[in-house]
């Protein structure tokens, strides 16, 4: 790679699938794939081997369905939930947030359904946003009394996910 904009199209254009371990970010490049979370920390981790300013890895809790997020309408669908609150992460470069997730991803689907955000660190894309997620998904079951427990909630989210690798 000669340059940022080269290495960012190329993570960008890479398969969106999960690495063989999530604490390995160096999978992205050595497998080529990885899911917004393996690429964005990724990037966020050669960004700041190289002093690039102003690049901030964020984790966005957003409301997923079948409008922002189009290939797992069936999912959602067939348990009669609107939405799930899914966890992603993206990147903030000087103020913007952009999406390298894939050729596809644009952060404007779902600007309107972010829920929140937090600046985290590369290495908090493993056992830290996955425990994150699971308490805020416990939360909103329990704060809108959602019919389903959070093992179903969880299994749907991973039909929902399995659905975006195909």
């Amino acid at each position: 790679m000669d340059n940022w904009l080269d290495l960012v199209s190329l993570v960008k254009a890479l398969p969106y699938n999960r690495n063989s371990n999530r604490t390995d970010l160096s999978l992205v490049w050595k497998e080529k794939k990885g899911t917004c979370s393996s690429k964005h920390a990724f990037l966020k981790h050669v960004a700041d081997l190289n002093q690039i300013p102003n690049v901030e890895l964020i984790l966005g809790m957003y409301k997923m369905n079948s409008t922002n997020t189009s290939k797992i309408g069936k999912a959602l669908s067939d348990y009669q939930l609107d939405y799930i609150p899914e966890a992603h992460c993206y990147l903030k470069i000087n103020g913007e947030r952009i999406d390298y997730t894939s050729p596809t991803s644009d952060f404007n689907r779902i600007k309107d359904d972010i829920l929140l955000e937090k600046i985290i660190e590369p290495q908090q894309v493993a056992e830290f946003k996955v425990d994150f997620h699971k308490s805020y998904l416990q939360d909103w079951i329990r704060n809108n009394i959602i019919p389903f427990s959070f093992e179903e909630i969880w299994e749907i989210r991973e039909k929902c996910i399995a659905s975006l690798s195909s």
